[in-house]
């Protein structure tokens, strides 16, 4: 049986201060451009809407969402992890994404991230 080629997925889940929803947009924005420039298939960036609380566990839990925050979750499609892994050197050294030139609008401390591979793409 052929295995598929499913895309690689790195995936984000962070608290941003609701004061700061247009500069992230901003900040997402410019780095989706080098994302993309350097591999990415897609860049995806998600606000809280219906986000619930859980009583063990829950997105907002996860990232010590404050009064103030609204929690957005995100992810990166890459063709295979291979490409992801020759990328994102160059990503994280791209003069676009530095931090005096495009600084994260949140606590980056609370930023949780991870990369998955692709089991079900339907």
């Amino acid at each position: 049986m052929r295995k598929l080629a499913y895309p690689y997925i790195d995936g984000f889940v962070a608290a941003v201060p609701n004061a700061n929803k247009d500069a992230f947009i901003e900040h997402a924005r410019a780095a989706a451009v080098v994302f993309k420039e350097h591999g990415a298939l897609r860049v995806v960036e998600c606000w809280e809407d219906d986000v619930p609380e859980g009583k063990v566990t829950s997105f907002s839990m996860a990232v010590k969402r404050k009064d103030d925050e609204s929690v957005i979750f995100s992810w990166i499609e890459w063709p295979s992890r291979a490409v992801r892994d020759e990328a994102m050197p160059k990503v994280m050294q791209d003069p676009r994404l530095q931090m005096d030139v495009n600084p994260m609008p949140f606590d980056g401390k609370r930023l949780i991230f991870g990369g998955f591979e692709s089991i079900i793409d339907e």
